[in-house]
């Protein structure tokens, strides 16, 4: 183990956040991640886990160990007429592993083409676009316990997946390290998701008329790049709040004073409300404060400038989910990690 003291994470957090790890320590394989919990100087039990830092706002300096998981490598375990199962390494880039999906023809995750971040978080934090999530393309996942160094299987039942959620966020939270994630992917032919958002659009502008999963990649690739900021131009960790769900009897309640307010129905009488639209229609679309503030183009993304500070986006996060609260009764949650 190769134990770094003070280190800077300005270049592995997304919002671009000036903080220092007391001790940071990279692991490349699962036995590296073993050999950590094993060792009384690194005290992985209390360690601050790092992925692709896409989804974490750093309020303050970690207290203590920061793990950051590098595992890598792509392998495809079996293949029948109508699926694969491919296992990939939790340090891989998340966006560079659904390239690889396309360019060998699987389908499954071309939805998702472009969301920032490793693979080993997509799990944990049920990663979803354009009317797909993780749990419908997850097959199993290993982790290594935090305490007995245990390498342990979870398969889809084990983890327990809700929006943006999962086993890991919940009742094993900070218990387990995601090592390596197996996902069941289709072959040809393929059955595509292109009804949700702008993707039916996008295509036809596309002159495209029988797509294929690599154009619905394309396809969510504009869409995104023209209403989110890049990471490595404007610091932000993409959607900062979760897309909150209300009881029917509430939604009907905010339709008659909000007629234009857009919900997604789903099971159990509950409706979906965009969070950008909660949050652009309290004026903070386009809002800036010195080096921070909201998206011009999209108000669910909170932004740092340049120079701005964990505290500051903080403060503003709360301050726009007051507002919220205040014009329409709604709670936001952040989807965000704040350290």
């Amino acid at each position: 183990m190769q134990l770094q003291k003070n280190y800077s994470l300005k270049g592995f957090n997304t919002f671009g956040l000036d903080a220092t790890a007391p001790l940071f320590l990279s692991c490349s394989s699962i036995q590296e991640v073993i050999d950590a919990v094993n060792s009384p100087e690194a005290n992985v039990s209390d360690a601050f886990i790092l992925g692709g830092g896409s989804n974490i706002l750093l309020t303050k300096n970690p207290d203590g160990l920061v793990l950051k998981m590098d595992i890598r490598g792509k392998e495809l375990l079996q293949e029948d007429e109508t699926h694969v199962l491919v296992r990939c390494g939790a340090g891989e880039n998340w966006h560079q592993f659904v390239l690889y999906c396309l360019e060998n023809n699987w389908g499954g995750v071309e939805n998702l083409s472009l969301i920032p971040g490793t693979v080993g978080a997509a799990p944990m934090q049920n990663i979803g676009a354009y009317g797909v999530e993780i749990e419908q393309v997850f097959y199993e996942l290993r982790a290594v316990h935090r305490e007995s160094g245990a390498l342990k299987t979870f398969r889809k039942e084990d983890c327990h997946f809700g929006y943006r959620e999962s086993v890991f966020k919940n009742e094993l939270k900070d218990q387990y390290i995601i090592c390596d994630v197996t996902f069941r992917l289709s072959r040809p032919p393929h059955t595509l998701n292109s009804s949700y958002g702008a993707i039916r659009e996008t295509l036809t502008e596309m002159q495209i008329e029988d797509p294929t999963i690599q154009d619905i990649s394309k396809a969510v690739i504009s869409i995104r790049q023209s209403k989110l900021p890049d990471p490595a131009r404007i610091g932000n960790s993409g959607s900062f709040f979760k897309n909150p769900s209300i009881p029917e009897s509430v939604y009907a309640d905010l339709k008659d004073r909000f007629p234009e307010i857009p919900g997604y129905p789903l099971e159990n009488d509950m409706v979906k409300v965009p969070a950008g639209w909660l949050i652009e229609k309290c004026g903070w679309k386009g809002h800036t404060r010195d080096n921070i503030g909201v998206h011009r183009m999209q108000a669910l993304v909170l932004v740092n400038y340049g120079g701005g500070s964990g505290d500051e986006v903080w403060k503003l996060a709360q301050e726009i989910r007051q507002s919220v609260a205040d014009k329409f009764g709604i709670s936001l949650q952040p989807e965000v990690n704040v350290i």
